[in-house]
């Protein structure tokens, strides 16, 4: 897959990352200009969240209105084969579907990511087939744009996720959509499209 054009929005996310699910729930209404969703291996990336603290993620959920988070029952999971099925997703149209298929699987509906039917089920929710679902995730081509994406986010100097890039400005953490939005609303991004 290409990069995104200049100065369109990046949206850094690995699907086991909480709050990358917060973001991803609300990323569409809360920018001026569409996201290009890239799914990036936060493992590979060296970016976990085995410490995380469910419930105050469940608060700011709630804030946020989001559905009461139910929390997978296993942590930190393997996101490498869901990641692969995201990459996949984005080659046929369907990255933002599935992936917010699959965060709700983990985080509204507490499955574990790393099984295979988890990963099917957020498929089937985007309209992808399983059985194209499972040969594109063993596709060498789909591996590797994957593991191009990862390398595009560490180049982007993405040391934390979620992460939003908008040209040359890089926004990570749990403020990584307001900072994004921000800029995009006070006329800020019109400087980063023209780069």
């Amino acid at each position: 897959m290409d990069p995104a054009p200049p100065g369109q929005p990046v949206f850094f996310y690995d699907l086991g990352d909480p709050e990358c699910y917060l973001v991803a729930e609300r990323i569409t209404a809360a920018l001026a200009t569409v996201a290009e969703w890239e799914p990036v291996l936060g493992s590979a990336l060296g970016l976990t969240r085995p410490d995380v603290d469910p419930l105050r993620l469940g608060e700011r959920a709630a804030e946020l209105g989001l559905q009461p988070l139910r929390w997978p029952c296993c942590w930190p999971p393997d996101t490498r084969t869901v990641m692969l099925a995201a990459t996949y997703a984005k080659r046929t149209g369907r990255t933002v579907s599935f992936s917010l298929a699959a965060f709700r699987q983990a985080f509204a509906g507490g499955r574990d990511l790393s099984q295979l039917d988890s990963v099917l089920i957020a498929a089937a929710a985007a309209e992808i087939h399983p059985s194209a679902l499972l040969k594109g995730i063993e596709l060498r081509s789909v591996r590797d744009a994957l593991d191009a994406a990862t390398a595009r986010a560490a180049a982007a100097a993405v040391a934390e996720l979620p992460a939003i890039q908008i040209g040359e400005r890089l926004f990570s953490g749990a403020s990584a959509l307001a900072d994004a939005a921000r800029m995009l609303a006070t006329g800020a991004g019109a400087e980063a499209v023209a780069r």
